[in-house]
C-alpha cells in the first residue's frame, strides 16, 4: 500500500457511533477490524489502523525517557489513545472523551493522512480550506516540498 487517501464523511449517532465509509473501508488491509483511535495534532481526532500505530509505539519505545520533553509527549500523545473496534454493523464508537476534545458534533470528516486517517468535525474541516489561500497553499508546498529532488526526472 502507497498510503491511504481521499475525505469522506460520515454521521456520528446519538451514541457517539459512525460507519466507516466504503471508501475508507476498501483501502484497509483485509480483515482489519481493530484501529486505535487517539488525540491528533490540531483539534482533530487520528484514526490508526494497528500496524501503523504498533510502527509508532516502537519509534516511542526508543525514546529517551530522562529527557523531559520525551516524558511530556508521550503524556500528550499516548493520553488518551483507545482501542476502538468495528461493531457488526460496520461502525465505530468514539470515546466521549475524545469526541469532546475534537468539538465533534453530527457530521464528521475523515481525511487521509497516508498511514492514517484525521477525523474532524465537518464545519472545522470545511474552515480550514477556506482560510487557505491557493496563494498560501503554493508558498506552503514550496517551503515543504522544495527541497526535495524532482521525482518526475
Amino acid at each position: 500500500m502507497n498510503g491511504f487517501h481521499g475525505e469522506y464523511e460520515a454521521t456520528v449517532d446519538a451514541k457517539g457511533r459512525f460507519l466507516l465509509p466504503g471508501g475508507l473501508k476498501k483501502q484497509l488491509p483485509e480483515g482489519e477490524s481493530r484501529f486505535i483511535v487517539s488525540r491528533g495534532f490540531e483539534k482533530c481526532l487520528t484514526l490508526y489502523t494497528m500496524k501503523s500505530w504498533e510502527t509508532i509505539i516502537a519509534k516511542i519505545n526508543r525514546l529517551n525517557d530522562f529527557d523531559p520533553k520525551v516524558r511530556q509527549f508521550r503524556r500528550q500523545f499516548l493520553g488518551g489513545a483507545t482501542e476502538v473496534e468495528l461493531d457488526t454493523a460496520g461502525r465505530l464508537l468514539l470515546p466521549a472523551s475524545l469526541k469532546e476534545y475534537a468539538s465533534l458534533q453530527k457530521d464528521i470528516v475523515l481525511a487521509a493522512a497516508i498511514d492514517r486517517f484525521e477525523i474532524w468535525d465537518a464545519v472545522k474541516y470545511k474552515q480550514l480550506f477556506e482560510d487557505f489561500s491557493p496563494e498560501d497553499f503554493s508558498n506552503l508546498a514550496k517551503d515543504v516540498m522544495g527541497g526535495l529532488e524532482d521525482s518526475r526526472q
